[in-house]
């Protein structure tokens, strides 16, 4: 372990195998996955249809050059437009690249159609990534001081705050970059009447409206895409963690009105290769095949429904979130101690906030995967107050 660089405070344990909701360590032991990865396991670990994809592709082609046109590029770019409603897309290695793309893109647009703008309204506790640029665009409380001098051109306001956009908006701005649901920020689900807001303001501004669906997109929220609850389109979109299952993967989708970019603008020595566009052909004909996302919202109604009638023995004093994205809010700071018990229990959860655990369990959970959570945290908050 010595020579792992140590950016993060992992457990001395080592994972060895997954299957499903659950992974084993080295030593055998099972652990219940309320993490998935970060949300990135969205058919839970190794999934069958995932499996014989990479299999079948990596015996064809794996990587050609993204100079040329592959058939799994073709096919996954029309299914996503398809069901975005969008036109272009865009393929990378991880969310913070879409985003990146997405900001490189507005900034173009804006040199073009809006005499130079270039700055992109943000929101407080938001989270876009870990390049210069998408830390710079976050609002994650502490960031403002890491790495600096920090990529300018950002603008941050109070999450859901309208009379703070509008105020904020001046002739260098040239979009608003938004999450319907922050999740780094504690699982935190925009007000339907902000989006829809917040929508007919930029269009009323001339601004384009970034959608950032890392985390929230690819049925995680119980539909496809997070902002279709909202009965709203974003001008530019960003997908990742879900849409490979597991795979590294994610898309920059755009309208072709503002898919500016020119040749040599953009690019990426991986990005698009039929390896990974293999895992998320099995993910898209996963979530889309009928009652996929209808079993999506039954399993998310029987999480929430558990979490509300153990709220007073468990102390959550919030449930909130959609789909399989969901939190339970604390009045104490004690999702820490949480986190570091339900190891010793085996339940694998986050503490995206000091007083919130955020679960986000495979899209395929069971009832009986469900009663299992429901006896591993009962273990796991006893005696934390």
């Amino acid at each position: 372990m010595k020579h792992v660089m140590p950016i993060a405070d992992r457990p001395p344990i080592i994972m060895q195998r997954g299957a499903g909701s659950y992974l084993w360590d080295n030593n055998g032991r099972d652990y219940l996955d309320f993490v998935q990865g970060w949300a990135v396991n969205c058919l839970g670990h190794c999934p069958p249809e995932i499996i014989t994809a990479l299999t079948h592709q990596s015996s064809q082609l794996i990587n050609p050059s993204p100079a040329f046109y592959n058939p799994l590029m073709l096919s996954v770019s029309t299914q996503l437009a398809q069901l975005s409603g969008l036109d272009h897309v865009f393929f990378t290695n991880s969310g913070a690249e879409a985003n990146e793309g997405a900001i490189k893109l507005a900034r173009k647009w804006g040199g073009i159609h809006r005499d130079g703008a270039y700055e992109i309204i943000t929101f407080t506790h938001s989270f876009h990534g870990r390049t210069l640029a998408t830390m710079s665009a976050s609002g994650k409380p502490g960031w403002d001081t890491l790495f600096e001098p920090k990529v300018p051109g950002f603008v941050k306001v109070p999450y859901a705050d309208l009379d703070a956009v509008d105020a904020a908006i001046t002739p260098r701005t040239v979009a608003v970059m938004l999450e319907v649901i922050q999740g780094e920020g504690g699982v935190i689900p925009a007000p339907h009447s902000f989006v829809q807001s917040l929508r007919r303001l930029t269009q009323q501004k001339g601004l384009l409206f970034i959608i950032d669906e890392v985390q929230t997109g690819i049925a995680r929220s119980g539909a496809l895409f997070a902002h279709q609850h909202y009965q709203v389109q974003p001008d530019i979109l960003t997908l990742g963690k879900g849409l490979g299952g597991g795979v590294p993967v994610a898309a920059l989708l755009a309208k072709d009105q503002c898919s500016v970019f020119e040749y040599g603008d953009q690019g990426g020595t991986y990005n698009g290769n039929p390896l990974v566009l293999a895992a998320v052909n099995a993910v898209l004909q996963a979530i889309t095949a009928e009652g996929f996302l209808a079993s999506v919202h039954h399993h998310s109604n029987q999480l929430q429904t558990l979490i509300a009638s153990r709220a007073t023995e468990w102390g959550v004093t919030e449930c909130r979130g959609m789909g399989l994205l969901l939190a339970m809010q604390f009045k104490q700071d004690v999702a820490a101690q949480l986190v570091k018990k339900g190891l010793s229990n085996g339940l694998l959860i986050n503490a995206p906030r000091p007083n919130v655990i955020r679960l986000m369990p495979s899209l395929r959970l069971t009832e009986s995967e469900i009663q299992d959570f429901d006896m591993r945290f009962s273990l796991t908050q006893q005696g934390i107050s």
